[in-house]
């Protein structure tokens, strides 16, 4: 475990290799799953604030499904989703490219349309954060669609965290980044 300011990073971060590979995957991790992406509180405004930009991207169900449930779910614990079309079907956000699935929201930010990436956990996926009172535990999500971009990062030798430097820096801060690195630097890994 490594600790930085209030996050607690879990080794496997660290040693794992990733890199998406979405002509192989498909961007199966917006449509596999039983639930949706988790989402910050602060997240859902912003989601409704840019919902008339990014909805020309979405597909007729997943705007179906925003008009019916609204732009989250909550999970039994009460924590924030994004909504699925339909229980085991993909994100409401998601849009078809071919046969690549891919974020209506991100879409409309690289379009320079809006100032939001997209929600960040998916921006931080395979990482999941478990937020405590005090803390974040950063933990390596394993899950099988995601193979093909372990079989990616280890061919190209690309750690998680030098993969997720971008999302780790927008949520945690350039300054607890150059930590990380420092850090990996004394631990030689």
């Amino acid at each position: 475990m490594i600790v930085i300011e209030n996050t607690l990073i879990s080794e496997l971060i660290v040693e794992k290799k990733f890199v998406c590979d979405l002509s192989k995957c498909k961007g199966e991790c917006c449509v596999a799953g039983d639930a949706g992406a988790p989402l910050e509180e602060s997240e859902v405004p912003i989601l409704e604030k840019y919902y008339p930009v990014y909805k020309e991207y979405m597909t007729e169900d997943g705007i179906k499904t925003i008009s019916k449930h609204g732009f989250f779910e909550l999970d039994d614990d009460n924590e924030f989703l994004t909504p699925l079309v339909r229980k085991g079907k993909y994100c409401a956000y998601a849009y078809f490219d071919g046969e690549i699935a891919k974020c209506a929201i991100e879409k409309a930010y690289l379009e320079g349309k809006i100032d939001f990436k997209k929600p960040i956990s998916c921006h931080l996926y395979p990482i999941r954060i478990t937020s405590f009172k005090d803390v974040d535990a950063l933990n390596y999500h394993d899950w099988d669609v995601c193979q093909s971009a372990c079989q990616n990062g280890e061919k190209l030798n690309i750690p998680v965290t030098k993969f997720l430097e971008e999302p780790l820096k927008r949520k945690y801060g350039d300054i607890w980044y150059q930590k990380l690195l420092e850090e990996l630097r004394l631990k030689k890994i």
